[in-house]
């Protein structure tokens, strides 16, 4: 649910006036809207304060967070209670959940996007992408022990975990038959792929593709194997796919190529971006 969406549905109806479609939809949309800005704004906020604030009923206003909250776009916390109130129930105060400020156009990515093109326009694109660099830089050394104790077999999976614990909603999956992969060849003997279903600077990145690559690259280097993205959500796809090329088969193509003993093959591991 975009609560960004506030369009109202156009009043229109028949020539003999017996149907009738009324705007009620989009003020629905338009009056829950109002009430998650509030309590993103405000909250932890009560339904009586939110009452009080828009003018509406207790009724209607319950109507409109019980859908926020089957949304998953707000959640309840209890108010704590002032010892001289003696026991009882304690007051239910409405909170923004993380999925429901990621429903908000944030300012500060226009901030963000700002400063870049700044910095672009005073140092040059590679100084965008040393920023970039070192952003990521810290994601990197706190995944360098997640990824060392990890088993061989399940670097991926760990890296994916790892990724949903700071909000990018990942998963890993074996990669189809015949998917791309670095090089430009097919991944018909293994690999797997990495998908990020949340994106936390796709806005900034969208113009600045420097953020993706520096995060490419950190991939490749904590999974220790030539990495390929094949889509990103800044450049408007459903999600960020990354391709990992399995590392045995690196191991293959190397030995192939170089046409020397298997026990003495090395293979340089890193980001590929698309």
């Amino acid at each position: 649910m975009d609560l960004r969406h506030t369009d109202v549905v156009k009043s229109v109806g028949t020539t003999d006036g017996i149907t009738t479609v009324t705007g009620q939809i989009g003020a629905e949309r338009s009056t829950r809207a109002r009430i998650a800005r509030l309590i993103l704004e405000n909250g932890p906020v009560s339904a009586a304060s939110l009452s009080t604030r828009l003018g509406l009923t207790p009724a209607a206003v319950r109507r409109h967070l019980d859908g926020l909250l089957a949304g998953g776009m707000i959640e309840i916390r209890n108010a704590r209670r002032p010892a001289s109130r003696g026991r009882g129930r304690p007051a239910k105060l409405f909170a923004i959940t993380d999925a429901g400020r990621s429903a908000f156009e944030h300012a500060y990515d226009d901030l963000a996007t700002g400063a870049l093109r700044f910095l672009a326009e005073v140092a040059g694109p590679e100084a965008v992408a040393e920023f970039a660099r070192r952003q990521v830089s810290d994601l990197e050394r706190r995944y360098r022990p997640v990824m060392a104790a990890a088993e061989p077999g399940g670097k991926v999976q760990a890296l994916a975990a790892a990724l949903s614990a700071d909000g990018y909603a990942a998963s890993a999956t074996r990669a189809p038959a015949g998917s791309p992969a670095p090089g430009g060849t097919s991944a018909v003997a293994g690999g797997e792929q990495l998908c990020q279903h949340h994106c936390p600077v796709a806005h900034v990145a969208a113009e600045f593709p420097q953020l993706c690559e520096a995060e490419t690259e950190a991939f490749g280097r904590l999974l220790g194997t030539p990495v390929q993205r094949l889509a990103t959500i800044a450049h408007g796809d459903g999600i960020c796919t990354t391709h990992v090329t399995a590392p045995s088969l690196v191991h293959t193509r190397a030995t192939a190529a170089r046409g020397i003993d298997h026990s003495i093959t090395t293979t340089e591991a890193g980001g590929i971006s698309a």
